[in-house]
């Protein structure tokens, strides 16, 4: 009988804790083959396809933007952009991680914006993070990123400040694109299909893919001592 108690607990606490994902809208679908799914802050270029409705909180990012990517390449978007609900007056509502919503679009490779000479660097989803970059420490919130413009040619050693953590060593080069790592306590399992997934991994310091990151700047909150 405590047993089945047990059971029934695990069962409700996860469904409490579950994040699910719907397609509200489809206004078209397009046949490209894209296989990221990149973030837009304009969408004057892009072709609206649909919209995507995020309901209850989760701590696994990537399980949840797994299923946001299955969605939008059934409709084939290959970008996408906050859609934040609105008050009675019109204003935004502000960004809430267990209710949101995203527009999906369709915009031509060419005529998506190159990003180039960032460093972003995620704390974990659920606890705060320690980190020292050029031996300036920093403690990063859980649900927080820090971005950091690069200088061409410096070198940058970003440590997580433990025992046997991780430390790794970056040299930007002119106009190389956007480095994203996540800073984690905790193994996180790759992707090994390719799909949104994690895809570099250095002990606790975790290169990402530039779709999920892109996700995750989203949804987590920017540092204030970011420049």
């Amino acid at each position: 009988m405590k047993n089945l108690i047990i059971a029934v607990f695990a069962v409700f606490t996860q469904l409490f804790h579950a994040q699910n994902v719907y397609m509200t809208k489809v206004a078209k679908t397009h046949d490209n083959t894209d296989k990221f799914l990149y973030r837009i802050d304009e969408a004057k270029n892009a072709e609206y396809l649909g919209e995507v409705e995020i309901q209850g909180f989760s701590k696994y990012d990537a399980e949840v933007f797994s299923l946001i990517y299955k969605k939008a390449k059934e409709i084939g978007a290959n970008a996408f952009s906050l859609k934040p609900f609105e008050n009675v007056d019109g204003s935004p509502v502000n960004f809430n991680p267990a209710n949101y919503r995203f527009n999906l679009y369709y915009l031509p490779k060419e005529k998506l914006e190159d990003q180039t000479g960032n460093l972003y660097l995620f704390a974990s989803s659920d606890k705060p993070q320690t980190i020292s970059i050029n031996r300036k420490n920093y403690i990063l919130p859980s649900r927080t990123y820090l971005k950091i413009k690069t200088v061409p040619g410096d070198v940058y050693t970003i440590s997580t400040k433990k025992l046997l953590g991780s430390t790794i060593r970056l040299q930007p080069k002119l106009g190389e694109q956007n480095q994203y790592f996540q800073i984690s306590a905790t193994k996180i399992k790759p992707d090994d299909s390719g799909v949104g997934g994690l895809n570099l991994k250095s002990g606790d310091i975790i290169g990402l893919e530039k779709s999920y990151a892109e996700f995750l700047s989203t949804i987590y909150t920017k540092d204030k001592q970011s420049n």
